[in-house]
Order: C-alpha cells, then structure tokens, then sequence
C-alpha cells in the first residue's frame, strides 16, 4: 500500500508519515518547505525532513509546489497512490492579509490541484484534507457566553458539547485565509458528492504536538511553550486572554485519518480538536507550562484582538465518534504540554 502525503514536512503531514509507515504503508511526501517563506527561517521545516528520512526506510521526499498544477497532476499520474492526505497550506490568517495571491493559490487553488490530480489517477483512493475551523469566520462568537474567572464560557447548554458541522459557514467575517480554505473545503465536498470521491476535510482546532515549527504567526501552543523556555515575551491580542481553544495531538490526528482510510465516506466534514478535555485559554496554558517547566510566563496584553479570531472555540467531537466509534482521545491536554515541552528542551539543549 502507497500513501502520498502532501506538506509532509509539517505537523500533522509529518505524523501521518511516522503512523502510516508504521502500518507497514510505503510513504511518499510533498513539500518544498514554503513554511520557512511563510515565516522566516524560525518557520523552517528541513530538520522535519530530514528526520522522516532518517526514521522511515524507504521514505521518499519530492520537492514539489502544490500550486505547480503539471508537477502535481504528473507525480499522482506516476505514483498511483492508494491513499492521499493533504495537509500542505498557507496556515496564518494574520500573515494571508499581506500575501493574498499566494494564500488563495496554496490554499483552494493548490487543493483543486491535488484533487483534480486524484480524480484523474486514482479516483477511488481516499482524499483527505486539512481544512480549519476557520470556515466558521467568527460566527461562533454570537453563541452567548458568559465571563469565568480565566476563561469565556458557553452560556448556554446547546453548545456545551462544542461546535457541531452544522453550524453555518456564510455571512461572517473569516479572515482572507479563512476564505481560502472556506474554498478549498467546499471543493474536496464537491469532489466527493458531484464525483463519488472518498473525501473528507477535517476543520482542526488546535493542531499540535512536539513536531511543530511554530511562531507567533502559527502555532498556538507550540508557539508558546516555545516563549515560555526562551524568556520570549508572548503577545496576548484581546479578550483578556480567556479566549479559549481545544487541542488535539498530532498523533491523534493521524488516528483518526487512518480510520477513514480504513472506512471512507464521500463528501464528509468533520470537526477535529480536542473536544472539551482538551481545551483551555491562555491564561490557563500559562499556568499549566510554567507548573511544568518552573519558568515564569513572560507576556504583554494587546487590547486589540485578531481580526476574525473565536472568543470561544471547542469542537463537538460526537459526529466522529459515531461515524468511527474505535477512535478517541488518546493524549491529554497534560501529556500534549509535556511532550511540546520535552522536544523543545531536546532540539535547544543550550536554551
């Protein structure tokens, strides 16, 4: 069994790599490391690289642009692989306002890219894509919420659960790179229901664990536990950082995608984070990484938040867990904060 993996340098790419060769799959990746274009050499995702090459045997790297739309349609046409995920994207809202062009040729054009590819190659393999819960814009922010102590809160007991597929994607305010990926995940649906492709997007919260490059652009956790062991001052922008998130571990990610591999759908959505075990604000991801690392959090409050950015975000995980009942949550919110923690000390010994 073949699967291609595209932004196989990244987070997630990276860990579906390392799952799926485990299984015994030959693993092939596409990335040309446009995170470190993105967000400067902090951002750099060689080290990833050249870490898959030297763990996985057989592991083949192709430096390859998703938006190169002949490359791409040639590299599906000649590998014929039996399972595509593609997790290669333009992933800061903040930094899509500056580079527009580029965010909407990575995000929908270079989705549209890798799917057409499919349809022509292997259109029974399953497709499954990276979208964000960003398709929502900041609709979620007028679900009521009350204040706690440090964090927003749900008001009401219909979104106690967390944020279902249901809820609408139109008529609020996405950010440009909510926009992009609003258009790349209605088109891997319509490569499923117009086509009869095996597709599904993923709306991921917080995306995380040890492998992840991130900065202050992207990389919510990552980016801070990051701060947190280098004396970095961390910018907190509006809401009185009690906006809240859920996370979920790459490793967990990589599960659940291998389950739809293992039993496809066609046009399906789903919401990926860590439901409400794993969520928290930023104030209390500050207390709990300066109880692990015994480093007092150094930050600064900006008044003005991220346009677009959720008050109050948890993913309604009950849609998943019906739909694939053998998968769940295997990492906590604790374990996902050590592991950051441990391969930050291990990559920066001296820090």
């Amino acid at each position: 069994m073949r699967i291609l993996v595209s932004g196989s340098s990244g987070l997630i790419g990276s860990e579906v790599c390392i799952h799926f060769a485990a299984q015994g799959w030959e693993v092939h990746g596409i990335d040309n490391n446009q995170r470190a274009i993105f967000f400067g050499p902090k951002g750099d995702t060689r080290w990833n690289q050249h870490r898959l090459e030297q763990i996985i045997p057989g592991f083949i790297h192709h430096e390859l642009d998703i938006r190169d739309r002949e490359g791409v349609i040639k590299l599906l046409a000649e590998l014929k692989p039996d399972a595509i995920v593609h997790t290669a994207a333009q992933p800061s809202h903040d930094l899509a306002a500056t580079i527009p062009f580029d965010d909407f040729d990575t995000n929908a054009v270079g989705t549209l890219n890798m799917l057409e590819a499919t349809r022509r190659a292997v259109p029974a393999a399953p497709f499954v894509a990276l979208s964000t819960n960003k398709v929502y814009g900041d609709a979620p922010n007028e679900i009521p919420l009350k204040e706690l102590e440090t964090r927003w809160e749900y008001a009401t007991a219909e979104f106690w659960g967390g944020i279902p597929e249901t809820f609408r994607i139109d008529q609020s305010k996405h950010s440009i790179f909510g926009a992009s990926k609003v258009a790349a995940d209605v088109m891997v649906q319509e490569y499923g229901r117009y086509f009869g492709m095996n597709t599904c997007a993923l709306r991921g919260g917080c995306l995380t664990g040890p492998s992840h490059s991130g900065v202050e652009l992207h990389g919510f956790l990552s980016y801070l536990i990051k701060c947190n062991l280098a004396g970095i001052q961390y910018n907190v922008y509006g809401y009185k950082g009690k906006q809240v998130r859920d996370n979920i571990h790459s490793h967990d990610v990589a599960r659940f995608i291998a389950e739809f591999i293992k039993n496809p759908r066609q046009g399906e959505v789903y919401n990926l984070g860590g439901g409400r075990e794993n969520s928290c604000s930023i104030l209390e991801a500050f207390t709990l990484i300066e109880q692990i690392s015994g480093n007092k959090m150094l930050h600064e409050y900006v008044g003005k938040n991220r346009e677009g950015d959720h008050i109050c975000y948890i993913s309604d995980l009950r849609k998943m867990k019906a739909h694939y009942p053998a998968w769940s949550i295997t990492k906590s919110l604790r374990d996902i904060f050590q592991e950051i923690h441990d391969a930050w000390v291990e990559r920066n010994p001296h820090k």
